[in-house]
Order: structure tokens, then sequence, then C-alpha cells
């Protein structure tokens, strides 16, 4: 596709939910995408990205950061406590806290930062023992500690379904959550299912393949 023919698709998916134009955001994942497909989306003037991993957006943005001052760098991958320092420092928003030592060691980075990150609690809707999120029965009282507690800039929920299943349930089960808790932001729907995203609510979605192309595998993954 590309990023106009995205974009186009969202825009599309939006009127047919009878949702007002141009209100859901575009995170393109980056992750593991030539460098020229990615100046080549930066060129078309995209500047909202999201990466798996810490390293690898360090090493691809910390210099464009100079070039690009408007860039918003979204970590919608799995983050390690050991990770959280630079991850605090390069990222604008953390898509993925999903258990309460992690929300600490964010707050207290954040705060030897003096930086406010946006963060999302990222729910394991699905209940796969394999994936990160925090269990649903479990989210309110994680949501309760990093906003009353901690004071992190809680803005919404993310998930990822489970893969074999019909995302639609999963969707409106997260919106649902958001509603409860008086979240705003919902961030749900990837390359495959990103219009049934919008259908159910979504405020942003991800979407790499569909973006910049079929991702080149690097060894590590």
């Amino acid at each position: 596709m590309g990023l106009e023919d995205v974009l186009s698709a969202m825009r599309s998916a939006e009127g047919k939910a009878g949702r007002e134009g141009n209100t859901v955001g575009l995170v393109a994942v980056s992750k593991v995408q030539p460098e020229e497909r990615v100046e080549a989306v930066l060129a078309e003037g995209h500047r909202v990205f999201g990466e798996n991993r810490v390293q690898e957006a360090q090493d691809r943005w910390t210099k464009r950061r100079e070039q690009y001052p408007e860039l918003k760098l979204h970590l919608i991958g799995p983050l390690q406590t050991n990770k959280v320092r630079p991850a605090v420092a390069l990222f604008d928003v953390i898509e993925t806290v999903d258990r309460e030592k992690l929300a600490r060691k964010i707050a207290a980075e954040a705060a030897a930062q003096n930086k406010t990150v946006e963060v999302f609690i990222q729910v394991n809707t699905g209940d796969e023992a394999q994936k990160a999120g925090v269990a649903v029965e479990e989210s309110a009282e994680l949501i309760e500690l990093c906003r009353n507690e901690l004071k992190l800039n809680v803005v919404g929920l993310m998930a990822i379904p489970p893969i074999d299943e019909d995302p639609a349930p999963h969707f409106a089960l997260l919106a649902k959550m958001a509603k409860e808790a008086g979240l705003p932001k919902l961030s749900m729907g990837m390359s495959g299912d990103y219009e049934i995203a919008i259908a159910m609510g979504a405020t942003q979605v991800r979407i790499g393949s569909a973006v910049f192309g079929a991702r080149k595998q690097s060894a590590a993954g």
C-alpha cells in the first residue's frame, strides 16, 4: 500500500463508522525497516513512529530528532526495567506499561529527567500466557496506582488481540475498560485489523507493513 493509501483507508473507515474525519492517529511502526523506507515516509511528512526495541530506536532516531524536532516516538514493545532510563530519555509515549515494578521505575526516571512521558496501560485481553499486558481483572488497580500514587500521565489503554481470534470483542472490551477508567485514548489495531479497530473506537492505530512494506527480519527477530 503505502502511507497515503493507509491514511485514505483510515479516513474511509472513520466515515463508515460514523466518526469525524482525521480523528484517528497513525503510529507508523518502523521496527526492523530499512533506513531508506523510513526516510521516504519522513519525506512524505509523517512524524509519529513506533519502535519495539530501545536500542534500535536509539540508533535510528537520536540524531534524527535534531533534524525533525516535531517527531513523536512511541515505544510499542515490551520494556525491561533495565532499559527504562534510555526509554524515558528517547520516547514521548510508552504504550506497554503492564506491571507495578515497571510503572514505579518509569515514574522515578521521569522525575529524575524532569520529563513528562505519556503512558498507555497494556492489557492482555486474551489472557495469553506468552503475551505481555496486565490481566483484565488487575488493570483497574494498576491504572489507579499509576495515576494517583505515581502521578504518571496515563492517557489510555493498549492491546494486541490473540492472532487466531476475532479482534472485535477484544477491541470492544478495551473500549469499555477505557470508558470506565475515564481514559481518552485507545491504541488498538494493526495492519490486518485497523479498520475494525477504528469502528470500535480506536484513537490511534499501529501500522507497519502496510505503510513501509514487508519487514526484513534481522538476526534478533
